[in-house]
């Protein structure tokens, strides 16, 4: 089976951010970091080359495949600003219906401008979903 791309690793979440040459991504990164240190009080931790993330979690799947990943985190990308939430936290529907314009992948929710999403709704997904993923994984 392969390795896992995606682990925690000593990398420099300062310095990531500091290395998207976007300037608007650049603050979005900076806010995003903000606000998840606010809701999960736990250090940011490098994910592989690019991602932002908080806290771990262990996994397993059916086919036996398994692994550590954060759990819950972003990354200020070219094309937006994405962030990884998990899908079973209470009211997603109901919150993700107030957060404005967005996209959305398996597990990442993509936003192309920060003032395009509602910043009290984005920090309530934020919260549900750690606490969802706190109380599922420890």
């Amino acid at each position: 089976m392969s390795k896992n791309k995606t682990t925690e690793n000593d990398g420099d979440v300062i310095a990531f951010i500091e290395s998207v040459e976007n300037e608007k991504r650049r603050a979005d990164g900076y806010r995003a970091l903000a606000m998840f240190e606010k809701i999960t009080k736990t250090e940011a931790k490098m994910w592989g080359p690019s991602i932002i993330g908080f806290g771990k979690y262990h996994y397993q799947y059916d086919s036996g495949r398994e692994g550590e990943m954060c759990k819950c985190g972003f990354s200020p990308r070219k094309n937006a600003l994405t962030i990884y939430v998990m899908s079973g936290f209470p009211r997603r529907e109901e919150l993700m219906s107030k957060l404005g314009k967005y996209k959305t992948g398996k597990s990442c929710l993509y936003i192309k401008k920060w003032e395009d999403i509602d910043e009290k709704v984005l920090e309530e997904i934020c919260k549900s979903d750690w606490e969802y993923m706190t109380k599922k994984y420890g």
